[in-house]
């Protein structure tokens, strides 16, 4: 596994559920939690939050992950403010939760306290979403903040993992 850090959406865990489910493919889930154990793989709890609206699998699984769900601190929540400034359409005022500022704000807080090793620390956020022109979305607000943003096949690859 690389030293990489990725903050994971909503909609990449959906995904994986609808294509890749549990009961079915218990060697990605079972990847997902090995990497949640070493702190590889995290969420903000607005993520949590949006997965839990459901009662399905997917929400009981989360409710298991304890280390996962990483809490809002001061320093995101100034992210969050910031980037709703420059591009308020992120969020939809339709609905309840709306991880997608807190997936970039954790990303974004992660990258500015990074502590010094010998191999560098990327965080890297994993969602579904595309860029598509400039259509507010999670990777154009990323590419913003020089965030790297893949999907979660290309972060299977990047680790190397192969089910």
């Amino acid at each position: 596994m690389s030293n990489n850090i990725y903050v994971i959406d909503t909609c990449s865990l959906i995904d994986l559920e609808i294509h890749t489910p549990m009961d079915v493919y218990p060697s990605v889930w079972e990847k997902l939690e090995e990497m949640i154990r070493k702190g590889f793989l995290v969420a903000p709890k607005e993520v949590f939050n949006e997965i839990k609206q459901q009662d399905d699998k997917l929400s009981k699984w989360a409710k298991k992950q304890k280390n996962f769900f990483k809490d809002v601190s001061g320093e995101q929540i100034r992210i969050v403010t910031e980037i709703l400034k420059k591009y308020p359409s992120i969020i939809r005022v339709d609905r309840k939760y709306d991880a997608d500022p807190f997936v970039i704000a954790l990303a974004v807080e992660m990258a500015n306290n990074q502590q010094t090793t010998l191999t560098p620390i990327k965080r890297i956020v994993v969602t579904e979403e595309r860029l598509a022109g400039l259509k507010v979305k999670i990777p154009l607000i990323c590419k913003d903040y020089d965030i790297e943003c893949i999907n979660v096949v290309d972060m299977f690859r990047s680790e190397g993992v192969k089910f």
